[in-house]
């Protein structure tokens, strides 16, 4: 690992740690280190344990995004977190690729028949036990710890919703164009962070939403319903790979 070439066997070695309650062990061999999956024991109690912060994806597919977007949730998150990844893809390589994952910190829910966009997401924040839900696209990937900024900001009780990438209207609510903030109308649902107990008082996302466009928009609205404000976050170390929903869905279609 570079840390332990750079002689950080602190830092090297509590990466380490993080990775295997990820479900990798980092095996060292002559050409250097590389991840293995740890195959997953069977699960003796269904019961989540309480936790700070609930890091969701829900997966329609393309497997290599979802294990990039898992890798570098479980390297860089510093909070006590879990992981629940939404399988709403109906693929049985990617249902044998999570069985296959062990993890204390992740949890697994599969949907089948799959579910619109946004029932599926409900599945998950019905199920998490964070206190926080970070909703991610799984073609986000973290290089830094990110999660910390946004539960700072939810501290704030005067904020329904945070997240890097705002949104304000043009003019009217029909419209909208990406803002900095730090104060804006609505939070993409790219990296989208809320209060569990929040949601689930505003009945989560619309099931009607069947596809994600617009989904994130209206669900953010009904958070701030009571006045809370939401608030972009510049800056957070994150990346916003292919986004495959949109590029795979024809014209027309999510509308």
């Amino acid at each position: 690992m570079e840390r332990r070439r750079d002689r950080d066997f602190e830092a090297a070695d509590a990466i380490r740690d993080q990775l295997r309650a990820g479900g990798w062990d980092v095996v060292d061999s002559a050409n250097g280190s590389e991840l293995q999956a740890i195959k997953a024991p069977p699960s003796a109690d269904p019961k989540a344990p309480p936790r700070d912060v609930t890091l969701l994806a829900v997966v329609h597919g393309w497997q290599a995004d979802a294990e990039r977007w898992l890798l570098s949730v479980f390297t860089h998150c510093k909070a006590d977190f879990e992981a629940v990844v939404v399988d709403n893809s109906q693929d049985p390589r990617i249902a044998g690729w999570l069985k296959n994952r062990a993890a204390e910190r992740l949890r697994v829910i599969t949907l089948d028949p799959p579910l619109g966009f946004g029932a599926a997401v409900n599945a998950g924040i019905e199920a998490a036990s964070g206190q926080v839900v970070i909703l991610f696209d799984p073609g986000v990937e973290l290089n830094g710890d990110a999660i910390a900024p946004l539960l700072d900001a939810l501290s704030d009780p005067t904020v329904a919703v945070a997240g890097p990438f705002g949104l304000r209207g043009r003019g009217t609510l029909k419209e909208f164009d990406s803002s900095p903030g730090p104060d804006v109308d609505a939070i993409e649902g790219y990296c989208l962070a809320f209060r569990r107990a929040d949601a689930l008082a505003a009945g989560g996302f619309d099931t009607r939403f069947r596809f994600y466009r617009m989904a994130d928009v209206e669900f953010s609205f009904r958070l701030r319903a009571g006045g809370g404000r939401a608030v972009a976050l510049a800056g957070l170390p994150l990346v916003k790979h292919e986004h495959r929903l949109w590029e795979s869905t024809e014209p027309g279609e999510d509308s």
